[in-house]
């Protein structure tokens, strides 16, 4: 993970007013406290979004969701971009289908769309792997449907090819950068990213943009990576073997940041 200590010794510990976190408003976070805390003001506003691929364009794949007697599910995007589709297809879904879920929150929101029955619903912790022993039970006898987005599933295709497991890709939803234009007047102290595509939507929305004074504070390495790929200076970063979460990171920062120059609450 890249070091922070460089970017500080320049200046950058100025004091932070304003944060602009890539990510849509929670109803609850650890944000707000830091916000009361450190009297910073806590914007939120995501700098991507998703969008559906049209049926008319979906058709020319020529992929008949409902010949697949099992579907692999990877997001609530995913979920709902499948049934989306099967709807403007007016194609039924047989009440047997199975769903594979990489996630109980995956498979209890299928409960949406569908009656939801254990033995139709197979759920992981977190990734592919924990759906192992339940792809290989029905490997022999269904190919499985993988709706998936612009982005791809890497990790998911090339479990599914080391087990030769029969799968077909199905691009149904994209992730796209936002219209962020009404941003072009506005500068906050601090902009935080959670995905590379935030970095690369807010160079799509504004080419031309430098970053001066703004700290730049990025969760993951291959956000952290995308800053520096960017030629953009990283301020603030997470994970790392002191923190956990972004919230905490930021805190650490605004200690000193906002402390420093002695008007922290």
């Amino acid at each position: 993970m890249a070091d922070t200590s460089a970017a500080q010794t320049r200046g950058q510990l100025k004091r932070v007013d304003t944060i602009l976190v890539d990510q849509p408003k929670p109803e609850r976070s650890p944000y707000f406290e830091l916000s009361l805390k450190y009297g910073v003001s806590v914007d939120w506003r995501t700098f991507i979004h998703v969008e559906g691929v049209p049926e008319k364009e979906f058709r020319k794949s020529r992929i008949r969701p409902d010949v697949f007697p099992s579907v692999i599910m990877t997001s609530k995007n995913a979920v709902d971009h499948y049934f989306r589709m099967c709807e403007e297809m007016r194609i039924k879904i047989s009440p047997e289908t199975k769903y594979f879920c990489l996630s109980e929150a995956i498979a209890n929101y299928l409960q949406k769309f569908i009656i939801y029955r254990k033995r139709k619903v197979f759920a992981g912790t977190r990734d592919i792997q924990d759906l192992n022993t339940y792809l290989l039970r029905h490997r022999d006898n269904d190919q499985f449907l993988l709706p998936c987005s612009n982005l791809g599933s890497k990790p998911i295709i090339s479990f599914l090819d080391e087990k030769s497991i029969r799968y077909t890709e199905a691009l149904m939803y994209r992730t796209v950068s936002s219209d962020l234009s009404d941003l072009a007047d506005i500068t906050y102290d601090m902009l935080v990213f959670f995905s590379p595509l935030g970095i690369k939507s807010l160079f799509e929305n504004f080419p031309d943009f430098k970053q001066n004074e703004t700290r730049i504070a990025a969760y993951g390495q291959s956000t952290c990576d995308a800053v520096l790929e960017y030629g953009l200076t990283l301020n603030v970063h997470a994970p790392d073997k002191n923190v956990s979460s972004m919230s905490m990171a930021l805190e650490n920062y605004l200690m000193l940041s906002n402390k420093s120059n002695g008007k922290s609450k």
